[in-house]
């Protein structure tokens, strides 16, 4: 697959990541909303390692960079 999500986006997606850990560990979530979050946090690490949006590609958007 094509990378097309830059630094500052995948930077973004992880620092969501750490915030849905952060608030399940301090109970500000749990149950049915805390399986939501995981299940969105996993994507976007997901995403974030792999520099590609599989929600961009149809709509052709990239955040990276033009050199």
């Amino acid at each position: 697959m094509t990378k097309n999500m830059g630094s500052a986006d995948r930077l973004f997606r992880l620092l969501v990541v750490i915030a849905i850990i952060a608030a399940y560990f301090t109970g500000m979530i749990s149950g049915t909303i805390a399986i939501i979050a995981f299940v969105a946090a996993g994507i976007f690490l997901l995403t974030s390692l792999i520099g590609t949006c599989p929600l961009y590609l149809p709509f052709g958007l990239s955040t990276l960079r033009k050199h």
